[in-house]
């Protein structure tokens, strides 16, 4: 079992910046990728970032150059840092865990930008 706690959170005017922390536990030595996941009101949720164990990123084109996903190994805890948000990214962000038998959620924390 794996659990994954989100942290960071909350309201912030548009042109601003957020930092997402994921601190996983449980068992994380069978966790090979970790991501953000976004659901805006009414819509899917959708991928925004993710990270593999060995370090390698991937972006939705959307949020390259705005978002960056990282990743502290001796924490068990992976980072979103959100700049220059806009208020389509609204929205409750799910942090996500990959391993070799299943897939692992929490249970989100909400971000609201600002017009």
């Amino acid at each position: 079992q794996v659990q994954l706690v989100e942290s960071g959170g909350g309201l912030v005017e548009a042109g601003g910046s957020l930092r997402l922390s994921c601190a996983a536990s449980g068992s994380i030595f069978s966790i090979t990728t970790m991501a953000w996941y976004r659901q805006a009101p009414g819509k899917q949720r959708e991928l925004v970032a993710a990270i593999t164990t060995g370090g390698t990123t991937n972006y939705v084109d959307s949020e390259k150059g705005r978002f960056t996903i990282s990743r502290d190994n001796a924490k068990n805890t992976v980072f979103l840092q959100m700049n220059s948000l806009k208020p389509e990214d609204t929205g409750v962000y799910y942090c996500h865990a990959h391993t070799w038998s299943r897939d692992y959620w929490g249970k989100g924390t909400l971000v609201t930008v600002s017009s």
